[in-house]
């Protein structure tokens, strides 16, 4: 690959990392998505220069995806990647017209979240209160606790601090996408949960960082443990075909609007930056109130 254009791609990547403050995972993708591109470049293409890639270059390299069978969604997110490094590129001015303009984004239908019902989110409770407390056991009992109560994104929990938990003003201030704050109100149960789990977590280990929750070797909490744990308890308590944390999030904003909570609220809670992202829970709600309707109603 040509030096300037391996400079593009380092530039962009700390630029998302150091001026927009994505998270490690939102840079990996974005990573994965240009190094398959340039990938696809150097491989079919001698020593092209950036300022030289146009859209036939690119229409080339997603046939090549959709002949490899990739999915709509994926290709969609992919030109998304490609759209955000041309549109930086064409800010710093190292080239003068982005080749995506005339790309267009497959379609993708959209999927309805998939959450947890209330009846099983009780099932789901009631599992964690009778099962034997041992250090996985609290720590699957505050995670999905504190997933189901809060809506944080499992990046935001697993990463949370013992300061951010405001116990005189029943709040945690968590620090979002973009390192952007927001503050979600919790109930005193909530609380008390993470009260005895500092205090246990005091007594068993002699020095932890100041991240609230840590593995049963006082580590701190790291993706895989969260997603198993609460896989686990999902598994053996609804008929959920997906269990992974994010569907707690899907949960407690369907649970939310299906209660009468106002939208934009919502969206705050969630800390989405477009009330786009949060309108998608709406759905949940409109099926439910056409179940109630064809039940209820006389004529229907």
């Amino acid at each position: 690959m040509p030096v300037s254009l391996i400079q593009s791609f380092d530039s962009f990547i700390e630029y998302l990392q150091f001026e927009k403050r994505y998270s490690s995972n939102t840079i990996i993708s974005y990573r994965t998505d240009l190094s398959d591109f340039f990938d696809f470049i150097n491989a079919n293409f001698d020593d092209v220069e950036l300022k030289y890639i146009n859209h036939n270059f690119i229409r080339s390299w997603l046939a090549s995806l959709k002949g490899k069978g990739l999915g709509a969604k994926s290709i969609k997110r992919k030109i998304s990647s490609l759209k955000s490094f041309f549109k930086y590129q064409l800010k710093i001015e190292s080239i003068e017209v982005s080749p995506m303009s005339k790309v267009i984004s497959p379609k993708v239908g959209k999927r309805l979240p998939v959450f947890v019902k209330e009846s099983e989110t009780k099932n789901l409770i009631e599992l964690l209160n009778s099962a034997n407390e041992d250090w996985k056991t609290l720590n699957a009992k505050i995670l999905i606790s504190v997933f189901y109560a809060t809506g944080m994104r499992l990046s935001e929990l697993i990463g949370l601090k013992e300061n951010q938990v405001d116990f005189g003003r029943s709040q945690i201030k968590v620090l979002g996408k973009g390192s952007k704050e927001r503050v979600i109100p919790v109930s005193k149960g909530i609380l008390h949960i993470i009260k005895e789990y500092q205090q246990l977590k005091t007594k068993e280990f002699e020095k932890t960082d100041d991240t609230l929750l840590v593995t049963e070797k006082g580590k701190k909490l790291y993706p895989k443990y969260a997603y198993l744990l609460v896989n686990k308890y999902l598994s053996e308590s609804s008929t959920l075909e997906k269990k992974s944390p994010h569907i707690l999030r899907h949960t407690f904003a369907t649970h939310l609007m299906n209660n009468g909570a106002d939208l934009n609220a919502v969206k705050e809670l969630l800390g989405h930056s477009s009330l786009a992202s949060t309108q998608v829970y709406t759905h949940n709600t409109i099926e439910k109130l056409k179940n109630v309707h064809k039940k209820a109603h006389p004529k229907s």
